[in-house]
């Protein structure tokens, strides 16, 4: 006989076919798999602004549970302050778990570009942006306005040992004020973390160099993948260090960030090891899509389809 996870997973992929997704099918499809799935709110950059209210209205209709929090064109939290973004998430029925700020600050790395929007053109930083380095304890306290438990750092400059050393500094001294806060800071990853700088790896030197109890992990598994890191080694070496997971997938030839299950991340081992990793959250997260609807209704489908 049929088991009841194995006909919920069958027929609600059916039901996630479409672009819009019926109320009804994404209600009696958002318990399928065993965790709730977060969206990484990034993902809508290009449109977000526009209507907050409606476009988080759609991810909660998808199916999605829980989000993590950007920087986006507005000012704030989406225009908002940090209680008033929290209380529009909780009315749509969505969990406000993570933010992401800027590191010790952003700096594009040598040879890079920031990415273009569907328009082709590139991105540009908002005005407003604030940054660990200069603003820490503000970002700190907004955080814990918003009752979220978790901040994560989105980057660091790598350009440099000194730069990598300076960032850890300033990481530790953010996870410490996170604590006493009760928020649990993490720091995401990029592929360029994994490049060999004046023969030392940043990725190796900041879960060495920050505390582990003051700075987990949120392990962008597109892009680790692009790096040729195998993220169930790094659960293993560091077990309990990952609580947050971006879930993104890539193309084969790593050109091209493509929605989960359409590319070339393997998510069925990653998530078989999730428990030594103690991943607690799953966000999908899909940078500049052309659809972004699209893009998080395949993901969304694909996960639940995977049994997550």
């Amino acid at each position: 006989m049929l088991n009841r996870r194995k006909f919920l997973i069958g027929t609600g992929a059916a039901a996630l076919g479409a672009l819009v997704l019926p109320k009804a099918a994404s209600a009696f499809f958002a318990n399928a798999g065993e965790h709730p799935i977060g969206l990484q709110l990034y993902t809508l950059f290009n449109v977000i602004d526009a209507d907050v209210k409606d476009n988080l209205k759609k991810v909660a209709d998808i199916g999605y549970k829980e989000v993590e929090s950007a920087f986006s064109k507005l000012p704030g939290y989406y225009g908002m302050k940090p209680k008033e973004f929290a209380a529009l998430c909780g009315e749509l029925g969505l969990a406000w778990k993570s933010h992401h700020v800027l590191g010790a600050p952003f700096k594009m790395p040598k040879g890079m570009k920031m990415p273009a929007g569907p328009d082709g053109k590139p991105m540009t930083l908002p005005p407003h942006m604030r940054n660990l380095k200069d603003d820490m304890q503000q970002l700190v306290d907004e955080a814990a306005e918003g009752g979220i438990p978790y901040m994560v750092c989105a980057n660091i400059p790598t350009g440099t040992l000194d730069e990598i050393k300076s960032s850890i500094e300033i990481l530790n001294k953010t996870g410490e004020a996170c604590k006493k806060a009760k928020i649990q800071l993490c720091y995401h990853n990029h592929d360029m973390e994994f490049k060999d700088v004046e023969g030392q790896i940043p990725y190796h030197l900041l879960l060495s160099g920050t505390q582990a109890d003051l700075v987990k992990m949120e392990l962008d598994l597109a892009w680790a993948t692009k790096a040729g890191v195998d993220p169930v080694e790094l659960f293993k070496k560091h077990p309990g260090r990952f609580p947050l997971l971006h879930v993104k997938d890539i193309s084969k030839d790593f050109t091209t960030l493509e929605p989960v299950g359409d590319g070339v991340v393997d998510f069925k081992r990653i998530f078989e090891n999730t428990k030594i990793a103690g991943v607690k959250h799953y966000f999908v997260e899909h940078d500049m899509p052309k659809d972004a609807f699209a893009s998080i209704a395949t993901s969304y489908k694909n996960l639940r389809a995977m049994g997550i």
